[in-house]
């Protein structure tokens, strides 16, 4: 039988649940915002303050999280997980989870994590879970967020112990330690995070001394009906900070992106430009925008400082794996 859950309301509000979706179409000459800053800043605040009081090696141990708080009876051996962040924080730890949701988007396992996360079974993806295929693989726990799947939070947590961050992206060096938390492995998570910031500064001024300044970087990803800047708030958008490189001017917002027609992609100009696609290309305007005028006029176009990216680590890896092969990614793209 698994650990009795315990479940707290936890108070956010509906913007914060509907934030990784909502956007607007870019009106007259105004980007789009597509995120709010205030109900970020609560994610933040509130994502900090889940984990548990266990020391290492104690069972049982409560762990608290999005949803309110956990039992977990002994240290899990059989994890599922339901979104890209939380494959990537349980491969880096060492833990090959038995079932994965994919998102639609890149419904496989990322080429980027190699053999590390296994070969778990699908359990449909990350908008469209398959309860049975979950049971039956008899987990003893479930890791996720709130964001993606709060409505079968009931349902998952009478299954196995469950425990949802509030969200995947900006804050997934929060819920790198809070899934840490619940595996008994925080020192191990803790010890890759410090090593991780200790890169991201190195490869910040490595770009520095090679260009003889830290040039601006604009992160332009294509997606079926929208046109995304990726800003601040966003899993490459910390990144970039943690590397003190800068995004241009009308970019640096404390949101996820900001959205564009293919009118005013000018406004991706910088000094360099990396772009990534979501899903099948074809089903974007990718093509659209790289062969027409305005793209071609970019500074960075005219310079040949515009690079494609992997967006299934750039994007969508949302953990300590796929940020370190970014910073790999943007030594080599910055320094050669």
């Amino acid at each position: 039988m698994p650990s009795k859950t315990t479940t707290t309301a936890a108070a956010l509000a509906l913007a914060l649940l509907l934030g990784a979706c909502a956007t607007g179409k870019p009106a007259g000459d105004q980007p789009a915002v597509a995120q709010g800053g205030s109900e970020f800043a609560k994610a933040a605040e509130e994502s900090a303050k889940f984990g548990t009081d266990a020391a290492p090696g104690v069972f049982p141990r409560t762990v608290k999280h999005a949803m309110g708080t956990t039992t977990l009876a002994k240290r899990p051996e059989r994890v599922i997980v339901l979104d890209g962040g939380e494959l990537d924080n349980v491969a880096a730890l060492g833990v090959k989870p038995v079932g994965v949701a994919y998102t639609e988007g890149s419904p496989v396992m990322p080429g980027y994590l190699a053999d590390k996360a296994g070969r778990p079974e699908n359990v449909g993806t990350t908008n469209a879970l398959k309860l049975e295929a979950i049971k039956k693989l008899n987990p003893d726990l479930i890791l996720g967020s709130r964001l993606r799947a709060e409505q079968l939070y009931p349902k998952l947590a009478e299954i196995a112990p469950t425990v949802f961050s509030l969200r995947p992206g900006f804050t997934w060096k929060e819920n790198f330690r809070l899934n840490a938390a619940a595996l008994d492995r925080t020192a191990d998570a803790e010890a890759q995070l410090t090593d991780y910031a200790r890169r991201a500064k190195e490869i910040g001024t490595r770009a520095e001394q090679k260009l003889g300044k830290r040039p601006t970087i604009s992160m332009v990803r294509f997606m079926p009906g929208r046109i995304r800047l990726y800003a601040a708030k966003s899993f490459i958008g910390t990144i970039l900070i943690d590397a003190n490189l800068p995004r241009p001017a009308g970019q640096e917002v404390e949101e996820l992106a900001v959205e564009v027609s293919t009118e005013q992609i000018g406004k991706a100009d910088a000094d360099r430009v990396f772009t990534g696609s979501y899903g099948d290309p074809a089903k974007t305007q990718q093509a659209t925008v790289l062969g027409g005028p305005v793209w071609k006029q970019l500074n960075a176009t005219k310079s040949g400082h515009v690079r494609p990216v992997s967006d299934e680590t750039w994007f969508l890896g949302l953990g300590v794996v796929a940020a370190n092969q970014v910073l790999t990614d943007l030594d080599t793209l910055l320094t050669t």
